[in-house]
């Protein structure tokens, strides 16, 4: 005998009695989601836009550190930072985020070709080159200020032995040189991550394209521009604007190392807007040069968003 399907039970609207436990479990899951969410709402509500928003909104107060209450000045102080020395430390800005993306990129690219080849213990050194990368920035801060010391630094001691200089100079505290020891500072302790993040692309090149293009008679300069590069031109690109990015809002380490100085020549916004704070007092002035930092950063991380999607759209 044949079993008979029963016909599904319908209400007076046409739908079947299942419905309503789907639709209650749908809803159970829903609410379940929510209270995933809810902590991370109510912690970037409480701790990022909050504080953000009350820092912003002081660009247009007169506000002070040392003294309670505050007036409404419109755009006064944002006109006064525009015209306080705003691309002066914009363009110091600009310095020293492109030699700090462009230096360390190109050391990482060169360290990862060569820990790509096949090298006797790259493992280890694979490991070791990881080192710095896993330093907090104030301990590579004080280890660089030693490197650079007037007095006892192990620079100008390489250096008088290899009688290149014929007396210690103090690297920090020249106005010629100051910025140049932060990039390198700086691009020491970033190269790693550069490195990982190319060598992992490195590896996803076909060894055959490199085999094909060799017995064409290309050679390793011709073979890296038309085999390897075009494999790993996608994963350079959000480096370098990620790199930049972080760059550009860096400061700790010019903090440490330099404050600023000398004669302001590495003062930044992200230092000026500490100073502004936290030694002027001026909460309004600071305030002011976050908006137009964070402005200037918007730009940046909309060309970033917009080279990802294009990347994954190819």
């Amino acid at each position: 005998m044949t079993n008979k399907v029963r016909p599904q039970r319908r209400d007076a609207s046409g739908s079947t009695a299942h419905e309503p436990q789907r639709s209650a479990r749908r809803i159970s899951d829903l609410r379940f989601a929510w209270l995933l969410i809810l902590p991370g709402v109510a912690m970037l509500l409480a701790v990022v836009l909050y504080p953000l928003v009350r820092s912003l909104s002081s660009a247009f107060f007169s506000e002070s550190l040392l003294y309670p209450g505050r007036e409404f000045v419109g755009l006064a102080n944002i006109q006064a930072a525009l015209g306080d020395d705003f691309l002066r430390l914009l363009w110091q800005t600009g310095i020293f985020t492109v030699g700090a993306t462009v230096l360390p990129f190109v050391v990482g690219l060169g360290v990862a070709l060569a820990l790509n080849a096949r090298l006797p213990g790259r493992s280890i050194l694979r490991g070791a080159f990881l080192f710095p990368w896993l330093l907090p920035a104030v301990v590579v801060s004080f280890l660089w200020m030693w490197i650079f010391d007037a007095s006892y630094g192990a620079l100008n001691g390489l250096l008088e032995q290899l009688s290149l200089i014929d007396e210690p100079r103090a690297w920090l505290f020249d106005t010629a040189t100051a910025r140049g020891a932060l990039i390198v500072a700086k691009s020491w302790n970033a190269f790693p991550w550069i490195m990982v993040m190319l060598l992992a692309a490195l590896q996803t090149v076909p060894e055959d394209l490199h085999e094909a293009a060799s017995l064409d008679g290309a050679g390793k300069v011709r073979r890296f521009w038309t085999v390897t590069w075009p494999h790993i031109s996608g994963v350079a690109g959000i480096i370098i604007l990620l790199e930049f990015i972080w760059n550009f809002q860096h400061f700790d380490l010019i903090f440490v190392m330099t404050g600023g100085g000398p004669a302001q020549t590495t003062q930044t916004l992200a230092t000026a807007l500490y100073d502004s704070a936290f030694r002027s007092y001026d909460l309004g002035q600071a305030g002011a040069i976050g908006i137009l930092w964070m402005l200037v950063l918007l730009v940046l991380v909309v060309f970033y968003i917009r080279f990802s999607e294009r990347k994954e759209a190819n």
